[in-house]
């Protein structure tokens, strides 16, 4: 009986490595193929994937960019250096007064209607449990 039981242990061990060792064989490549593929696919350093040109950044020259912007400045049409473009004016965040938002949580809570701290949202219709 201890037999049995000592050749099953044995013969599960075998099967559960023997199959780690057959599975990693048969699925990786070995170290030269890896090595033929990294030389094969290898990029010179700071070389470029595909066929990048740069684009021609301006069909202006310095001078007539300056002479531009001059005559920009003269005509208003510059933004402030810094400035973002759109609206520059902040919008008004709300409607009512800290005073006005100070009543409305009072009646909240006299009418039992907020949130006691650390509760989570309850649905509508159920009243909290105590």
């Amino acid at each position: 009986m201890k037999t049995k039981l000592v050749l099953g242990a044995v013969a599960a061990a075998v099967a559960v490595f023997s199959q780690g060792a057959f599975a990693q064989a048969a699925s990786s490549p070995s170290r030269a193929d890896v090595k033929a593929e990294a030389k094969k696919s290898h990029t010179p350093a700071g070389e470029a994937t595909g066929s990048v040109t740069p684009g021609k950044g301006s069909t202006m020259t310095k001078d007539e960019r300056k002479a531009q912007e001059k005559a920009d400045k003269a005509a208003g049409k510059l933004q402030p250096a810094g400035e973002a473009t759109g609206s520059t004016s902040p919008g008004k965040g709300s409607e009512t007064t800290k005073e006005a938002r100070k009543a409305q949580t009072k009646a909240d809570v006299k009418a039992g209607k907020t949130q006691p701290a650390g509760e989570s949202a309850q649905p509508a219709g159920e009243k909290p449990m105590k």
